[in-house]
């Protein structure tokens, strides 16, 4: 093949003197020895004619799409431009027009009512028009400038990654250069785009530069992960793991990012900065697509963090896979890793966060968020998989039960652990309580049952078979049912006996506290769990049913206690004074539960279709029915037993009554019983023995019964008696002879003495008692 002459190629090529600087420096860069010449330059050539060819295409395309526009405007512009001569002549001749009769003012209407709005309508459509085209214009560039960008910077790569890079800083800095153009060419149209959504009209506009955006960023992205990958794995990242410390004693491990120093240090800093500002701007993207942007975000995850886990995640498997069994391994391994780099990630990245100007972003939150996503992924496909489907079987399913809640205590231990890493920073900069639930919940390994309510179903009965199995076993403890009573009491009754708060002030079987315990067991360890719904789902399922387990047993409790009135057991009365009190002690803790901000908030989500009826009758608190089933059941049981006692003061007053009716002279069976001190009278012999039942069953239900029920008791017991003694017709037989009233007094006097130590003044609560005796004074001086 001949060569051409010696002057050919001056009259195809330009002189080097003709040449831009940018030209000058693209082909040193490109073709630096001979060889490049050779190899490199007919791929190139159709590259760069590629490229060419591509821009001719979309300059044409908008030459053409300006040119149609154009004319379309010069078009309404000469239709503007007659309505203004038109109005123009119309006004010019206003003076005349209107002096004519009618016909004037009717044109003058035509003009302001039709022709002027008409016009005014001509005018917005052309700087519409013209406002899209300018608009268009802007997008055109920016788009432009990004996917110029994009390609200098794919086109740079050398094939070697950084490794070549850090050899040759020019070629370095230029790729750095191209990237930061693109990222700024995706800012500035993210900003432009923000204006042309306040017009729904060019809605096809943002849509076509949205699909040109995502394009390029799917090429963009990946190259530029590919460099972040490359350049970790040049300083040393991840470092290596000893499987022997893990077993034995667990040392430091050397930080890679901390002991960069030089030109590498310089250039995985660029490279964190370019992956968080095009993380940034994806994310103010796809807030934008999702209309997200009045909503609050808290995005924990960094791109160049998950990057920094994910070499050290096959490493770390490969130690997981041989700890199946042992699962304790495998959490002190995760919080081994995470505990030994979280200072130096800290150290080394927040100041690169903080020059990103990426507010809320955490270095902290990000490493710890990215280390338990990391251990919840494996704990998910290779252990939580297999339980479940080992629960299913019959012969299975007690060695699943004691893995299963084996591993719930570790998680619940190492996200204990996790958060004690990050509580310094969170009272340091987590101001507001959406921050702190972000926080908590991106860092626990419980965001596995978030997504998968059949296993949160299968936890939540393991628990609760749990729990039921621990409370039986505290109700075979003799002292379970034990009443803390306080013996010997200081009379009379004091306010400060019926501020009551404690299981002590209660008088509450240790049953009581100990199904609290297992309850609110039950509810700590859900409490880091990411999502309010399945926390919310897990204590419905295991702690409120487990409660309303507990409330049966009491109910059975109550329902084998045989009160009878005819011989009230002093025990059968302590059994169920102790239920009793049991209630009333669960009741006052779960209202304080209620009143905790966690449960109002999951009463608030639980009743959020309801919220947005109005629905004014919606209750707030959380255990709601199970408080409202506590009291009734201590009421009922405190009216079955006034109940029992006034009918048994009944049937052993009963002789006492027919005695009274028929009383007509002095009567000869009185007991040498002092009612009174002021009064030396005996109390009839038939109504010692009703006083005597009465006031050892109101002393044994004092020392046995908590404060605030023995007052309702014996003010409820008082009502009924005075009721009784009232209804019960024992004055009808009274002839109205001095010695029959008198004993009548008497007897009523020793009635209200059994009271006295609860009231100063008991005749108080006897008011049909003390206007029958009223009335038999009146009587009595009559005669």
């Amino acid at each position: 093949m001949e060569h051409p002459p010696s002057s050919s190629p001056c009259s195809c090529l330009p002189k080097p003197s003709d040449l831009s600087d940018n030209q000058v420096r693209f082909l040193n860069e490109k073709f630096q020895t001979h060889q490049d010449l050779v190899h490199k330059a007919p791929p190139l050539h159709t590259s760069v004619r590629t490229h060419s060819s591509l821009l001719d295409s979309h300059l044409q395309h908008l030459k053409s799409t300006l040119s149609h526009l154009t004319v379309s405007w010069i078009r309404r512009s000469f239709s503007a431009k007659t309505n203004l001569h038109n109005l123009d002549i119309s006004l010019q001749n206003l003076s005349l027009v209107t002096s004519q009769g009618g016909s004037g003012w009717k044109k003058l209407q035509k003009v302001l009512g039709t022709e002027l709005p008409q016009l005014a309508k001509e005018v917005k459509g052309i700087e519409n028009i013209r406002s899209y085209l300018e608009t268009t214009l802007q997008l055109e560039a920016l788009v432009g400038d990004l996917e110029d960008a994009v390609f200098c910077f794919v086109n740079s790569h050398s094939g070697k990654m950084f490794s070549a890079m850090l050899s040759n800083s020019s070629n370095y800095e230029t790729k750095q250069e191209k990237l930061l153009q693109a990222i700024k060419a995706l800012n500035d149209l993210e900003v432009l785009v923000g204006l042309v959504k306040l017009r729904p009209q060019w809605h096809h506009l943002l849509k076509s530069v949205d699909a040109r955006v995502d394009k390029t960023l799917a090429i963009l992205r990946p190259q530029v992960i590919a460099d972040h990958r490359a350049l970790l794995a040049s300083v040393g990242w991840p470092p290596k793991l000893s499987a022997l410390k893990i077993e034995s004693e667990l040392s430091g491990l050397p930080n890679p990012l901390v002991l960069m120093q030089g030109e590498k240090r310089k250039s995985y800093s660029d490279s964190f900065l370019a992956l968080c500002a095009l993380q940034h701007i994806q994310t103010r993207r796809e807030n934008r697509q999702l209309n997200l942007s009045g909503q609050k975000e808290c995005i924990i995850q960094l791109w160049a963090i998950d990057e920094m886990v994910s070499p050290i995640a096959s490493r770390m498997e490969y130690h997981f896979s041989k700890w199946v069994d042992q699962p304790e391994f495998i959490f002190e391994l995760a919080y081994k890793i995470t505990r030994d780099f979280i200072v130096g990630v800290d150290d080394v990245l927040q100041p690169l966060i903080d020059r990103a100007r990426l507010v809320s972003y955490s270095a902290k939150e990000a490493w710890v968020s990215s280390m338990v996503q990391l251990l919840s992924e494996f704990l998910s496909k290779r252990i939580f998989s297999s339980l479940a489907k080992r629960y299913k079987e019959k012969q299975m399913k007690s060695e699943v039960i004691l893995s299963w809640l084996h591993l719930i205590d570790l998680i619940v231990l190492f996200d204990k652990r996790i958060q004690s890493l990050l509580s310094s920073e969170t009272s340091l900069f987590s101001t507001d309580l959406d921050r702190v639930e972000s926080l908590s919940g991106n860092t626990s390994v419980l965001m596995i049952f978030g997504n998968r309510p059949d296993w949160l179903k299968i936890w939540a009965k393991i628990e609760l078979k749990n729990a039921c199995n621990k409370l039986k076993t505290d109700l075979k403890d003799e002292r379970a049912w034990t009443v803390d009573g306080k013996e010997g009491a200081e009379l009379p009754f004091d306010t400060q006996h019926f501020l009551i708060s404690t299981r002590e002030d209660h008088k509450a079987p240790l049953i009581a506290e100990s199904a609290l315990r297992i309850t609110w067991e039950m509810v700590e360890r859900c409490q880091t769990m990411p999502v309010i719904l399945p926390r919310l789902q897990f204590i419905r399922l295991t702690a409120v049913r487990f409660l309303w387990y507990f409330f049966k047993v009491l109910l059975v409790q109550c329902k084998r206690t045989e009160i009878t009135p005819d011989n009230p057991d002093d025990e059968a009365l302590v059994r169920v004074c102790g239920s009793i009190n049991a209630a009333k002690y669960i009741e006052l803790r779960l209202r304080q539960w209620s009143d905790d901000v966690n449960f109002l908030e999951m009463k608030l989500a639980e009743n959020e279709p309801s919220i947005r009826r109005k629905d004014k009758k919606t209750d707030i608190n959380f255990f709601g029915e199970e408080i409202q089933s506590l009291s009734e059941l201590a009421t009922n049981w405190l009216m079955e037993i006034i109940s029992v006692l006034l009918h048994q003061f009944e049937i052993l007053s009963w002789e006492y009554v027919q005695k009274m009716k028929h009383y007509d002279q002095q009567p000869e069976d009185l007991a040498p019983v002092e009612a009174s001190g002021a009064m030396d009278l005996t109390i009839s012999v038939d109504f010692v023995e009703p006083l005597d039942a009465l006031r050892c069953h109101l002393i044994l239900l004092r020392m046995t019964l908590n404060a605030t029920d023995f007052l309702d008791l014996w003010r409820s017991l008082a009502e009924g008696l005075d009721h009784f003694i009232s209804r019960s017709n024992i004055t009808c037989g009274i002839h109205f002879f001095d010695r029959g009233i008198n004993q009548f007094e008497t007897d009523m006097q020793a009635l209200f003495s059994i009271f006295q130590p609860f009231c100063v003044r008991p005749e108080a609560f006897f008011p049909s008692t003390i206007e029958i005796m009223k009335v038999l004074k009146m009587k009595k001086r009559k005669r």
